[in-house]
This record gives C-alpha cells, sequence and structure tokens, in this order.
C-alpha cells in the first residue's frame, strides 16, 4: 500500500507538499499540484482520514450523547441525526450516558482529542463549564429534547407543557372526573415541565390532590409501580396521564394485570409518539412528538454551526399533536 512518503518520491516534491495538496491548505503552485495528483492516481494513494483530521482539524464526525439508546423515543431520534449527517457527508458516532455527568465529561475528553466535529447532547447534567469547554476549543454543539433554556447553545425540544395540557383536556373530554400524573425524574426539565403542565391543567378541580402525582422515572416497570401506588391511595381515580410512553406502557401492564378494563375504568394517555403504542392492546393514546424531525433539526443545525453558515444560537420549539386511540376512546359520562 502506497504511503504520503511515495507520492512526495514519485512526484519529486517534500512530504508536506503532497499534505498541502491533499488538505487543501496553504498554496502550492498549479504545476506543482498536477504532479502530485498525477503521482497520488498512479500509486492508487488513498489518504487516511485520521491523518487529514489531524492537519485540518476536522474529521468529518459529530457525536450524539444521550441517556439511554434503549429508549425507542431516543432510538429514532439517532436514526433522524443519523441520516441527515450522512446527506452532508457526516458519520455519526453514538454514547450512551445513563444521565450520569461524569460519564458525560469523560466522553466529551476522549471526543476533544479525536477531533469531533461538533456534538448533540440530550442531557441534563451539561453545564455552563461543559458549554464554555466546548467553545473554547471550538466544538459547536446542540442540545436536544433536555436542555435547560438558560444555556449558552442551541436548542431543540417540543412543546412539553403543553402537550401536558393538551393530554389532560383529552381525558377530561372523554369522561375522566378524577384523572393522575406518573411523572419522571424532576431534575430532567422535559420532565418537570409536563409535571407542571397537568399541574395547570387540573389545579381548578375539587378532586385535585398532589398525591395524585407519583413518580415512574420514565421507565415501564416505574410506570407498573405507580399503578400500584396509585390505585391504593386513590381507587376512584378514571385517567391516568404518564409524562412519557415508558410509563403508560407499564401502566398498561399493571392495570390489565390487575384485572381493570382500559379504557371503560381507567383511560390511559401517554407522552412522545414512540412505536410501542401501536402494537400495545389497547393502543396507546399519547401526545407526539415529532422526534424525527427533531433529531434532523438537531443535525441540520450542527452541521451548519460546523461549516460556519449559522453563527448565533436557536431555540427551536416544535409542537407536539394528540394521537387519540383506543386507550382513551370510550363513550363520554354523563
Amino acid at each position: 500500500m502506497a504511503t504520503i512518503r511515495d507520492v512526495a518520491k514519485l512526484a519529486g516534491v517534500s512530504v508536506a507538499t503532497v499534505s498541502r495538496v491533499i488538505n487543501k491548505n496553504g498554496y502550492v503552485n498549479q504545476g506543482t499540484e498536477q504532479k502530485v495528483r498525477k503521482a497520488i492516481q498512479q500509486l492508487h494513494f488513498e489518504p487516511n482520514a485520521v491523518a487529514r483530521g489531524l492537519a485540518s482539524k476536522r474529521t468529518g464526525t459529530i457525536a450524539v450523547i444521550l441517556p439511554d439508546i434503549t429508549n425507542p423515543f431516543f432510538a429514532e431520534m439517532a436514526r433522524a441525526v443519523e441520516d441527515e449527517a450522512r446527506k452532508h457527508g457526516f458519520t455519526v458516532i453514538l454514547c450512551n450516558s445513563d444521565d450520569q455527568g461524569a460519564k458525560e465529561k469523560t466522553y466529551i475528553e476522549v471526543l476533544k482529542k479525536k477531533y469531533i466535529d461538533g456534538i448533540i447532547f440530550a442531557s441534563q447534567t451539561l453545564g455552563k463549564e461543559d458549554v464554555a469547554q466546548m467553545k473554547k476549543h471550538n466544538i459547536p454543539l446542540v442540545v436536544l429534547d433536555r436542555a435547560p433554556s438558560e444555556e449558552d447553545c442551541s436548542i431543540v425540544r417540543s412543546q412539553n407543557s403543553m402537550g401536558a395540557q393538551v393530554a389532560v383536556r383529552h381525558l377530561l373530554e372523554t369522561g375522566c372526573r378524577k384523572i393522575a400524573h406518573i411523572y419522571g425524574p424532576q431534575e430532567i426539565t422535559t420532565a418537570k415541565e409536563r409535571l407542571l403542565g397537568y399541574e395547570h391543567a387540573v389545579k381548578g378541580f375539587d378532586w385535585f390532590t398532589p398525591t395524585l402525582m407519583v413518580p415512574g422515572n420514565f421507565r415501564l416497570d416505574g410506570g407498573m409501580k405507580a399503578v400500584e401506588l396509585l390505585l391504593e391511595q386513590h381507587p376512584d381515580v378514571d385517567g391516568i396521564f404518564a409524562g412519557n410512553d415508558l410509563m403508560a406502557v407499564g401502566a398498561l401492564k399493571a392495570l390489565h394485570r390487575l384485572g381493570i378494563r382500559v379504557p371503560d375504568q381507567i383511560a390511559v394517555c401517554g407522552f412522545d409518539g414512540i412505536y410501542l403504542t401501536e402494537i400495545m392492546e389497547p393502543e396507546l393514546t399519547t401526545v407526539a412528538q415529532p422526534i424525527y424531525e427533531m433529531g434532523s433539526l438537531a443535525a441540520e443545525i450542527l452541521i451548519q454551526k460546523i461549516n460556519g453558515t449559522l453563527q448565533e444560537n436557536q431555540v427551536c420549539e416544535l409542537e407536539v399533536s394528540l394521537i387519540a386511540r383506543n386507550s382513551t376512546r370510550r363513550e363520554r359520562m354523563k
């Protein structure tokens, strides 16, 4: 296999001159460039992408740091990022953080050394110091779904509080008279916004009490445990809004085990719009985020930042939509 030294020897130039031609970095007269390119062609020389990255500080690679790729929400989002990146000639490195700040910091340090071109975060632990470090090293970043609004970076997210209010209104319209909420970890912005949206929608009703809000940790097993706790305290609950679809699926499973009919006795609505909602029985009503669009837009913004065509930070909040299915379809109570 030919090396850059072989090319330089055949073309009668220095290795540095060959490097300037390959990386388009620095002046080389036209005649010399033609000699170098002819030698490259004759030797079937393929420049090493890593070496080119070291020279140009660009590798054509972006990273995506997600909390948990086993969550279908983040899996679809990662696919959208990859699809958009490939359109622009970028490859994607995927990292799972498990919402651990120390793990994210380790990833950031490793990625800096690999001359990553940019990073997309779905992170609740990303702090101002982390953002400042990446700005210092000229690493563009976009924060996806979970970003605190005060951070100095571009953000792509959806209407979490409004979506929660849409879910509650829908349950009320189906005839529910006492609606509970299974919420996610409150250190996560999206979970907190959805809980606040639920509170805003129900605080004027006489039946509302804070004990109607129970934690589910954004997990399927958390949704199951939350249902058991809810029904111990409020056996007359007839509607459940879960802060994500995984918890809603867990709620359906727990209700089925308890012999409670959905939606006749208890109606259930989730949040996210993951594919699992369509294969459940009954099919799950959900407030759907435009998951693919969010991932695609985050990648598009990041690539614009990498290429220098976008300088200002952007906050993009995308609309959500209610998808009504059998888990809430019942006759309205008189």
